[in-house]
C-alpha cells in the first residue's frame, strides 16, 4: 500500500508539472487544436491512465456506472468538446479534473492505509513461532504444528503462542494487545495464559489447551478482520443509493446534453454549450465522497475501538451502540465482583467459629459460590471431625452428619422441613441458615461485593446520554435493591430466571422510541439468550471466554465496566462523522448540480464539489482513528 501511494504521488507531481508546462507552451506558441490536444494528453494520461484502464475493464465486464466511468467520460468529453463548432477548448480543465481526482484517490488511500495500519497492529499479537518440548528437547516450530496437550516454553520477551495452563514458573504478562490495559497481569502455576500476551519476566512452561487457529489471538483477529462484512444501515443505504443514483445521473446528463438543443431549433448552435453543462453535471454527480468516506469512518471507528480492547463485530453493531439510550445489566460479575464472602455471622447457641466450622464441613464438597465462601471463611478443615452421609437437597441446601450429629445448611425452606424455627436477618445478602439435630443454630450472611468502578461507570454512561439503566438479577429483592442504590442504577428487577430476563428485555424494547437502542451487558456465558435478544449484546470480562466472544455483538476484553462508556463515545463520534460526510457531500453536490443546469457552474466548481468534498470527507473520516 505504501509503495502504491508513493507511485501515485509521483504521478500527481509529474502530471502537475507537465500541466503547468503545457499551459505555458500553449499560451506562448500558436498551436493548432490537435497539437494542443497532444500536448495536454501527456499529463492527462500520466494522471488518469490507471483510471481509464479500470473504467475500460469494468466496461468489458458490464460494470459501467461507477466513479471511474463517470470521471473518464466527463474528462474525455472535456478534451474533445473543443472540436465541436462554436465550442471553446477545455484541455487544461480536463487534465485538472483528472489530476484533482487522483489527489482525492491519494488521500483516500492514505486514510484507508492508516485504518488498516491500526488493524494490522493487532496482527502483531499473533506469534510466528512456538517453543515446544519434544523428546526432552525444546524445538522452535510454527504454532500451527503444536497440538493440544503438548508442553510449550515461553521465554521473557516472547509472545504467548497459544492458550494454555501454567505448569511451572511465575511471571507477569503484558495484555495490552488484547485488553488495551497497560498494567501487567501476574501468573503462576495453574493460571491460564492466553495467546497474544507478552511474557515480561520469568520462563514459563505451559500445557496447550487450544490449537493455534482456535486460540484467543486468532479469534480476535478473525473477528476484527471480518467486521466489515456486517454493514451499517448507512453503508447499506449508500450501496443501494449508488446503484440507483448513478444510472439516473448518466441519463440526466444525456438529456441535458441533447434535449435543450433539440428543443431550441438550433441544435448545431447550442450543442456545445449544453454538452459543457452536461459534462459539468457528470463531474459533480460522481458519488465518490459518499461511497468512500462512510465505510472508511466505520472502519476507522472499529479499529480505534479494538485498540482499546473493545471488539465490535461489525459496522451495524457500532451504529447500534452509538444509538443506545437504555443499558441493561446483569448483576453478578458485571456490576459486582462475582466473588462471595461471609459478611456476618449470627449464632444462636454456638459461638461464631463453631457455626462457621459446621457450615464449612457440610459444604466441603460444594462448588457453589456460597459454599466456597463458607469454606474460605473457615479454611481449617483438616481437623478430627468426621463428616459423612453428605446429601444435597435441590432448592434447599446440604445435609450431612458431623461427628454423628445431623447438620443442615441451607435456606429457610430447609429449616422448615427440619422443624427448626429460623430467624429473619436485617442484613442484605444470601442468608445461610444452620440447624443442629433439628434445632436452629444460627445463620451466616454471604454477600457479593460491588465493583469499585461501578458507580463511576454508571455516571459516565449518563454523561454519554444514556437515558435509562436497568439491572436484572435472580437474587432476592433486598440484595438487588442495595446494589441498585449503591451503584446508581435507575431500575431493577429481582428474582428472575433466564426466561424472565428475556421477558423484561422484551418489555423494555417496546418502551424504546423509534431511534432508541437497548444494550444488554453480561458475562456472555449464562446470559446468551438475553445477549441475543438485545439490540446490542455486550460481553464484558471476556478475556479467554469463547462463549462470550460467540454470544455477544460487542466484546469488552477485560473486566473494566468503564470501557462501556468509552465504546459508546467512540461509536457516537463515528456516527457523527458519518452523518457530517453524508450531509455536506449531498448538500454541495445538489447545489452545484442545480447551478450546472442553467450554466452557472463551471468545471472548476464541479471539481471542488466532487473531488474537493471527497478529500474533506476522507480527512474527516480519518478522525475516527484518534478514538
Amino acid at each position: 500500500m505504501e509503495k502504491e501511494n508513493k507511485e501515485r504521488l509521483i504521478k500527481i507531481i509529474v502530471s502537475a508539472v507537465l500541466l503547468v508546462a503545457a499551459i505555458l507552451i500553449s499560451k506562448a506558441a500558436n498551436l493548432k487544436m490537435w497539437q494542443e490536444l497532444l500536448l495536454f494528453l501527456v499529463p492527462y494520461l500520466i494522471a488518469g491512465g490507471e483510471t481509464l484502464m479500470e473504467a475500460g475493464e469494468k466496461l468489458l465486464h458490464g460494470e459501467l456506472l461507477d466513479e471511474d466511468f463517470l470521471m473518464s467520460i466527463a474528462t474525455l468529453g472535456a478534451l474533445t468538446i473543443g472540436f465541436i463548432p462554436g465550442a471553446e477548448s477545455q484541455f487544461p480543465e480536463a487534465v485538472f479534473v483528472m489530476l484533482f481526482f487522483q489527489v482525492g484517490e491519494f488521500f483516500e488511500e492514505m486514510a484507508e492505509g492508516k485504518s488498516r495500519e491500526s488493524i494490522s497492529n493487532l496482527m502483531d499479537i499473533r506469534p510466528d513461532t512456538a517453543n515446544v518440548e519434544r523428546d526432552g528437547t525444546i524445538t522452535t516450530v510454527n504454532p500451527d504444528e503444536v497440538k493440544v496437550g503438548e508442553i510449550i516454553v515461553v521465554k521473557p520477551g516472547e509472545k504467548v503462542p497459544m492458550d494454555g495452563v501454567v505448569l511451572e514458573g511465575n511471571s507477569s504478562l503484558d495484555t495490552v494487545a488484547l485488553t488495551g490495559e497497560s498494567v501487567p497481569r501476574g501468573i503462576g502455576i495453574g493460571d491460564e495464559i492466553l495467546s497474544g500476551c507478552v511474557n515480561l519476566s520469568g520462563v514459563v512452561r505451559a500445557r496447550v489447551t487450544k490449537l493455534f487457529g482456535e486460540s484467543t489471538a486468532s479469534r480476535i483477529l478473525d473477528l476484527v478482520e471480518n467486521a466489515s462484512s456486517n454493514k451499517s444501515t448507512s453503508e447499506n443505504f449508500i450501496t443501494r443509493f449508488a446503484r440507483v443514483y448513478t444510472p439516473i445521473v448518466v441519463a440526466a446528463a444525456l438529456i441535458l446534453a441533447f434535449l435543450p438543443p433539440l428543443l431550441s431549433g438550433n441544435f448545431s448552435g447550442n450543442i456545445a454549450k449544453w454538452l459543457y453543462r452536461a459534462l459539468t453535471f457528470l463531474i459533480v454527480s460522481c458519488p465518490c465522497a459518499l461511497v468512500v468516506s462512510i465505510p472508511l469512518a466505520y472502519f476507522g471507528g472499529i479499529g480505534g475501538a479494538s485498540r482499546k480492547g473493545i471488539l465490535v463485530k461489525g459496522s451495524n453493531y457500532l451504529e447500534a451502540l452509538g444509538k443506545v439510550d437504555t443499558v441493561v445489566f446483569d448483576k453478578t460479575g458485571t456490576l459486582t465482583e462475582g466473588v462471595f464472602e461471609v459478611t456476618a455471622v449470627h449464632p444462636e447457641k454456638l459461638d461464631e467459629q463453631e457455626l462457621l466450622h459446621l457450615a464449612a464441613h457440610v459444604e466441603r464438597y460444594s462448588s457453589h459460590p456460597v459454599g466456597l465462601s463458607l469454606k474460605n471463611a473457615y479454611p481449617d478443615e483438616a481437623d478430627s471431625c468426621l463428616v459423612e452421609d453428605v446429601e444435597e437437597i435441590a432448592g434447599q441446601g446440604v445435609r450431612a452428619k458431623v461427628n454423628g450429629k445431623v447438620v443442615c445448611v441451607g435456606n429457610s425452606r430447609m429449616m422448615e422441613s427440619e422443624g427448626a424455627r429460623w430467624k429473619e436477618c436485617e442484613k442484605s445478602g444470601s442468608i445461610v441458615h444452620v440447624c443442629l439435630d433439628g434445632e436452629y443454630a444460627g445463620h451466616i450472611v454471604v454477600s457479593d461485593r460491588i465493583k469499585e468502578e461501578t458507580q463511576a461507570a454508571i455516571r459516565a454512561l449518563k454523561e454519554q446520554g444514556v437515558r435509562k439503566t436497568v439491572m436484572l438479577t435472580g437474587d432476592m429483592e433486598d440484595v438487588a435493591a442495595e446494589v441498585a442504590v449503591e451503584s446508581g442504577i435507575d431500575e431493577y428487577k429481582a428474582g428472575l430466571l433466564p426466561d424472565g430476563k428475556v421477558a423484561q428485555v422484551e418489555s423494555l424494547l417496546k418502551e424504546l422510541g423509534k431511534d432508541g437502542r437497548l444494550a444488554f451487558v453480561g458475562d456472555g456465558i449464562n446470559d446468551a439468550p438475553v445477549l441475543a435478544r438485545a439490540d446490542v449484546g455486550i460481553a464484558m470480562g471476556a478475556l479467554g471466554s469463547d462463549a462470550a466472544i460467540e454470544a455477544a455483538d460487542v466484546v469488552l476484553m477485560d473486566d473494566k465496566l468503564s470501557k462501556l462508556a468509552e465504546g459508546i463515545k467512540i461509536a457516537r463520534k463515528t456516527l457523527g462523522i458519518a452523518r457530517q460526510n453524508t450531509f455536506f457531500s449531498i448538500f454541495f453536490k445538489v447545489l452545484v448540480l442545480l447551478l450546472a443546469i442553467p450554466g452557472l457552474a463551471t468545471m472548476w466548481m464541479a471539481v471542488l464539489a466532487d473531488v474537493g468534498m471527497l478529500v474533506l470527507a476522507v480527512l474527516n473520516s480519518a478522525r475516527t482513528l484518534k478514538a
